[in-house]
């Protein structure tokens, strides 16, 4: 996750993946236009939607040598002039958050984060994590915690719209929720302040990832289930990350 894990693992381990990671190729998602501009209320039900495949289902971070995760997580995505739309859905029997703070340490409440790297040939990167709250955390990474990098908290998602919607009950650990779902509108303008990042078009290509941290009562270690697999337990290892393929087409029926 955070630097904890980057100070742990140390240099060398971030360098030398396992074999089983470097067996693993990053995934690639195809992240269609969308035809009309998303209503951003955490309910997933903008026509729009219909059009945007959903991601294969998250992993152990660690990759398929590690049991699947006991509760699904998938994602999907769509783009505009304006927007890089996300949706993700996330079950979960008993959905909890505590951290109402912006730019608190999310990841200390089960979360969902998104890794982005809109310049691939760059070492910066950006990270985004929500809680059920819909407490967000936003920061910009000049290079991985790996290599010395120290994360700017200064900076904001300017515009971002983000909404959560909860199948069942926030905080009510005496019954029994289906989950939670996420939606995002993110401003393709929102790097404009660390760095010049050109506007996307049909094939351009940024790498990205997504997280979603677990706590389990009696459990002293979180869970950490990705879409793309890291191979290690962490996720400042932007290589490691998938691959967002933005195209033209508006339908699912039109490759």
């Amino acid at each position: 996750m955070k630097k904890a894990f980057a100070i742990v693992l140390g240099t060398a381990l971030a360098a030398a993946l396992p074999a089983a990671a470097e067996d693993s190729a990053p995934l690639t998602y195809e992240c269609r236009r969308a035809a009309a501009p998303i209503h951003v209320d955490g309910k997933l039900d903008d026509p729009a939607w219909q059009n945007a495949p959903w991601s294969s289902d998250f992993v152990d971070i660690e990759g398929d040598s590690k049991p699947r995760p006991k509760f699904r997580t998938r994602v999907k995505m769509l783009w505009d002039d304006q927007y890089l739309y996300i949706a993700a859905e996330l079950e979960e029997p008993e959905v909890k958050a505590t951290l109402t703070q912006r730019d608190s340490v999310i990841f200390k409440d089960n979360d969902f984060e998104v890794f982005l790297k809109p310049l691939p040939d760059s070492r910066s990167y950006y990270e985004f994590e929500i809680n059920a709250f819909n407490t967000g955390w936003d920061l910009f990474l000049p290079k991985p915690y790996n290599e010395d990098g120290q994360p700017d908290n200064s900076w904001d998602i300017e515009g971002l719209k983000t909404a959560i919607a909860v199948q069942g009950s926030l905080n009510k650990p005496d019954d029994k929720d289906h989950g939670w779902t996420v939606e995002m509108a993110y401003p393709l303008s929102a790097f404009a302040s660390r760095q010049a990042v050109p506007h996307p078009a049909h094939g351009t290509i940024w790498r990205i990832n997504f997280s979603r941290v677990e706590w389990t009562a009696g459990q002293a270690k979180e869970d950490n289930w990705v879409w793309s697999p890291q191979g290690v337990i962490d996720m400042h290892v932007p290589g490691r990350w998938g691959y967002l393929r933005f195209s033209a087409n508006t339908s699912t029926l039109n490759k």
